[in-house]
């Protein structure tokens, strides 16, 4: 097949999102298709093409990819770099491309690539994609609005609100929560803006770094324990993975500097609670419409009584990513992993 990877955009998990795409644009080579990494921002070249047999010579037009920095790319400075300066998030030649292709593996991460806007333009653009639709994508990227859902169909998530920055409510008393909680950005993604608040005045630097990355947060209790993560591959959960960051908590910069956490799988769990977790990771796939694949964040106190944080609806596939170790537990290796995915994707158009 002739396969668009689509990286980049304009998220905070801009350099993640390149990472991934070069894995998956490695594997889908070595599977014997034509592939393209394309910046779906920058896009290719800046003047009118002729597009005809591309794909003879994708590598050459390919994004060249690096590692992932320790720190959040400058967004306004990448905007900055874009030759044409159109105000179109599509880059050059990218509809185009994307329309070439026999499908588009969605390598984005987080805003304006999960929040299913993207999802939205392909289906008018009659471009096939990998992943779940729009529709999923949006309830999913939205932390409030999942947590509500949640909290609907009886999975039990973190007590919690969402606040918007105009209505920002400042004196934490008049929250109704309790310290310690979390405050997030609502439709971010690695941990990016993310705090563990333990005093009222740790509360007001929490929403000033919070709302830096976006204009409404989500402040939840805060749960001590240990954090898992479960993969779900067409309505079917995969063994679960348990995360032990050496240092901190499970931030930016430990989830993919190499060795920053101990990650387990399958996790050391009863059996009951194996069950248990992995029940409510389908649940939410099948709340949220997650027809494709995706994956679950929890937390697990003390007393073994588990909280699902979020759905990821583009799990990323780097070389510390939680879905690929997922799948080689049950023998599943990377390069069938996204042949799998792109499979189960195709089920959509049929």
């Amino acid at each position: 097949m002739d396969i668009v990877v689509l990286a980049g955009g304009l998220s905070t998990e801009r350099d993640v999102s390149f990472v991934t795409g070069n894995m998956v644009s490695k594997a889908l080579r070595k599977n014997g298709h034509r592939v393209i990494l394309l910046d779906v921002f920058m896009g290719y070249s800046d003047k009118a093409e002729d597009l005809n047999g591309i794909f003879g010579r994708s590598e050459e037009v390919s994004v060249e990819v690096t590692g992932i920095p320790t720190t959040a790319p400058d967004l306004e400075m990448v905007k900055k770099s874009r030759k044409d300066q159109s105000d179109c998030f599509f880059g050059p030649n990218v509809i185009d491309l994307c329309r070439m292709a026999d499908i588009v593996f969605m390598a984005l991460h987080g805003e304006n690539g999960e929040n299913g806007k993207i999802q939205a333009a392909f289906d008018l653009f009659g471009i096939k994609y990998t992943g779940t639709g729009y529709l999923s994508s949006a309830l999913a990227m939205d932390k409030g609005l999942s947590k509500r859902l949640f909290q609907a169909n009886g999975i039990p998530t973190p007590a919690g609100i969402s606040m918007k920055k105009e209505n920002c409510e400042r004196d934490f008393k008049k929250t109704g929560l309790t310290l310690p909680c979390v405050v997030k950005p609502c439709c971010g993604g690695s941990s990016i803006g993310v705090s563990i608040v333990r005093t009222e005045e740790e509360y007001n630097q929490a929403l000033e770094e919070a709302f830096h990355w976006e204009e409404e947060v989500v402040i939840e209790d805060y749960v001590e324990g240990r954090e898992f993560s479960v993969g779900v591959i067409d309505f079917k959960a995969l063994p679960i993975i348990e995360i032990a960051p050496i240092q901190g908590f499970y931030d930016y910069k430990n989830k993919y500097a190499a060795g920053s956490a101990v990650e387990t799988c399958p996790a050391e769990l009863p059996e009951e609670v194996t069950k248990e977790m992995q029940h409510y990771a389908e649940e939410v796939a099948k709340v949220l419409g997650l027809n494709t694949y995706s994956r679950m964040d929890f937390l697990l106190n003390k007393e073994n009584k588990m909280f699902c944080l979020e759905a990821n609806t583009l799990p990323g596939m780097t070389p510390t990513s939680l879905l690929p170790q997922e799948a080689q537990a049950v023998g599943v290796g990377f390069e069938e992993l996204c042949e799998k995915l792109i499979e189960i994707s195709l089920k959509k158009y049929k």
